[in-house]
């Protein structure tokens, strides 16, 4: 197996993981300039989308050779909207490098991403990145991340300051001091006076909790027995590989201070591949992952994959699919190899029918689930959009964009809602649906119009009523003749539709009852408030015939007419869907989201501390659909970006006055357009 290290660059949003990529790779040779976020011509961020918005809105992958070993990169978007592409990513690495800015009121956005690493065991460093800048001191600092991580975060650096700067650190482990050089390697100094204390105090922290994995570390300790540097790199390395421990190094990416130190701790601490892919323990033939599919707009499709076992070339068979190339990539641009070894990250080029996180296995048809790998649990549908094409004759083009970017993104998802007519694009954001129709209208040439999806909203009655319906045609020869006499009645609310015959002595042949009842239902999708009439029972007890002229339609129509003369006086009132809210947030914004459900008609049910979140409570309520659909929105400017909630149909509920009356106002003038 090469020697090669997977890593994925994670981190909230404007932490500086992409800028911090660059100056890895520049650090490191794989570049020979650097290029910045704000210019637009940085190696991550290399999508048009990306560089309108200066921000990541897909993964993107690179490679160096640093010290003798291959790193591959992942570097994933921040914004909470785009988690999915991370999170898919994250299940093909080996480690990852958490990014974070010195700002403790901001160490909650932290919590998400910690807690996905922990579940999926994935070992990590964290970053504390723009050191250069900031006068937060880390003793105020790592207790805010602590709050929110389980792995206990290990000091490993201490800034060494002048006045507000931070111009170097001490390293922990080896007790050497270090001066910052903007764009060079740092300088070993004799370390300051003035960080002394901090320094044995930080060390004796870091070896107490090394010890508590290590049991002969610990007799050393309480023997005040100095360990050697040997052995604290193994402690170290043993309890990083384990996820016991997430090592916390400084820097600032940007004047590349702490960068080739952060490259070295990723060769000397990160797991060799082998041994993620042994935790998994699958055997069999050659197998990769797909973690990341791009369809470009000239070089077809190409799914980003990490190889777990074997080697894989170009033309092999995967999955029942001939590879059609084999790229190592670097942002948008491709290098052509050969083969793909175990551990290695490349793009397989043509394979139709691979799909983000699937499985694939050399001459094999789709694996089965036993022996698949694992990948991310999808994220909750969160915002949707209605949409159509702007130009009628773009709705086929629409469709196979759609395709293409939920292939890309399964996040992204198109769902046809045909009791409403519309199409309804879901995803995790405003944000995220933009950079979605971006996509569409610069990669597939078209423009679509979005609008807020309607709400199916129901009508039923409050009293029954008797009503006659005839229908009568005569235009020479056989004309149309059909009679009923029906009972409408209200049911309890959420019984639905009951039809019921009731006719005796055969004034209505039996063959043209189901016409009356088919009759009847087809008025009930549109009542007199403009919406479906449920909850309501018809009986059809009386009728009469004619022996020439009577026919199903006839019939059908008679009901239909009888229907819209007799609903008007049944006392029609509007119902509103009703959701089940799960909303997920810290605890210091439970009393803000409580407000927030409040303010928007919805019922408190309770809420509970979140189980296996510390920190976290779970606040469960009845929400009209109505107001969730921008939910999330608010939600995130309450909680950092951080919350979220999951929705599900619950029941229907009477909704009077105003709000009702701008309801089916809004609905007559729709109907009316039409």
């Amino acid at each position: 197996m090469p020697n090669v290290r997977n890593v994925a660059i994670v981190g909230p949003s404007l932490s500086g993981k992409t800028t911090l990529l660059e100056s890895m790779l520049f650090a490191a040779g794989a570049i020979g300039r650097k290029g910045s976020v704000k210019d637009g011509n940085s190696v991550g961020d290399s999508a048009p989308e990306a560089r309108e918005r200066n921000m990541s809105t897909e993964i993107s992958a690179a490679h160096v050779d640093f010290e003798g070993t291959t790193i591959n990169f992942i570097d994933c978007p921040g914004s909470i909207e785009f988690q999915s592409e991370a999170r898919l990513a994250l299940m093909g690495v080996d480690a990852a490098v958490v990014v974070y800015e010195p700002v403790v009121e901001r160490a909650s956005t932290l919590g998400p991403i910690f807690k996905f690493l922990e579940q999926n065991q994935i070992p990590h460093i964290v970053f504390i990145n723009k050191m250069d800048r900031t006068a937060t001191m880390m003793r105020d600092l790592l207790p805010a991340m602590q709050d929110v991580s389980e792995t206990p975060l290990l000091i490993t650096q201490v800034p060494i300051r002048s006045g507000e700067d931070v111009t170097g650190y001490v390293d922990l482990v080896t007790e050497k001091s270090y001066q910052y050089h903007s764009g060079a390697a740092s300088d070993v100094i004799e370390m300051p006076d003035s960080v002394k204390d901090r320094e044995e105090e930080a060390r004796s922290m870091m070896l107490e909790t090394l010890a508590d994995f290590d049991d002969e570390l610990m007799m050393k300790i309480l023997e005040d027995e100095a360990p050697s540097i040997e052995e604290v790199v193994a402690d170290l390395r043993t309890a990083f590989d384990d996820c016991k421990i997430a090592p916390v190094l400084i820097g600032a990416a940007e004047q590349e201070y702490g960068v080739r130190r952060l490259l070295q701790e990723i060769v000397d601490w990160a797991p060799e591949p082998d041994h993620r892919a042994a935790n998994h323990g699958l055997d069999g033939p050659a197998a990769a992952q797909v973690l990341k599919t791009f369809n470009t707009q000239h070089g077809g499709k190409l799914s980003l994959v990490r190889v777990w076992r074997g080697t894989i070339r170009d033309g092999d068979t995967v999955n029942g699919e001939r590879i059609g190339g084999v790229y190592r990539m670097m942002g948008a641009h491709q290098d052509k190899v050969d083969h793909a070894d175990a551990g290695d990250i490349v793009a397989f080029a043509r394979l139709e029918h691979a799909h983000t996180g699937d499985t694939l296995m050399i001459g094999s048809d789709v694996p089965d689930e036993a022996n698949a790998y694992p990948r991310a649990e999808p994220m909750p549908r969160l915002y949707g959009l209605s949409i159509h094409a702007a130009k009628r004759d773009d709705e086929v083009k629409m469709a196979t964009a759609l395709q293409r970017i939920h292939e890309e993104d399964p996040s992204i998802e198109p769902q046809q809602d045909s009791d409403l007519h519309q199409l309804v694009l879901w995803g995790q954001g405003d944000m995220h649906l933009q950079v979605a129709f971006a996509k569409m209208r610069n990669r597939y040439g078209v423009e679509v119009v979005s609008g807020k999806p309607r709400v199916p909203y129901r009508e039923a009655i409050r009293k029954p009523t008797t009503q006659h319906g005839r229908f009568k045609r005569q235009t020479g020869g056989s004309g149309m003749f059909g009679d009923v006499q029906i009972n409408i009645k209200p049911l309890p609310r959420g019984t639905g539709f009951e039809f019921t015959n009731k006719v005796t002595g055969g004034n209505i042949p039996r063959q043209y009852i189901p016409a009356v009842e088919n009759g009847v239902k087809e008025y009930l999708v549109q009542g007199p408030l403009g919406f479906e009439v449920v909850d309501v029972a018809v009986e059809v007890f009386d009728g009469k015939y004619h022996d020439v002229d009577s026919n199903e339609m006839a019939f059908k129509l008679a009901a239909r007419l009888a229907m819209s003369e007799g609903m008007p006086n049944c006392g029609s009132i509007l119902l509103e869907p009703i959701m089940e809210v799960h909303i997920h947030a810290p605890n210091g914004a439970t009393s803000r989201v409580q407000q927030l459900v409040t303010g928007r008609r919805g019922q408190l049910l309770g809420y509970e501390a979140r189980e296996g979140w510390t920190g976290w409570d779970s606040v469960t309520a009845h929400m009209p659909q109505g107001e969730i659909q921008d939910l999330i929105s608010e939600l995130r400017s309450l909680t950092q970006g951080v919350g979220y909630f999951s929705a599900k149909y619950d029941h229907l509920q009477e909704l009077s006055g105003r709000d009702a009356d701008l309801i089916v106002e809004e609905r007559k003038g729709e109907l009316e357009a039409a």
